[in-house]
């Protein structure tokens, strides 16, 4: 199965606040870091909601 590489780019400060529980939900903890998670529609959908917040890109393994 697929991979995705997600990195947060731009702060939540100024967002609401579920937003900023999304990012934190997936797993990122300061400005740029990186995650990896499966791709499965719970975080797709997880990211579409922080779209404008974080970076997404598939890794085939």
């Amino acid at each position: 199965m697929a991979k995705l590489l997600i990195t947060w780019r731009k702060s939540a400060i100024g967002r609401p606040p579920r937003q900023g529980r999304t990012v934190k939900a997936l797993g990122l903890k300061k400005l740029n870091s990186t995650v990896i998670h499966e791709d499965t529609p719970q975080i797709r959908g997880m990211v579409a909601k922080v779209a404008h917040l974080v970076e997404c890109s598939p890794i085939e393994e």
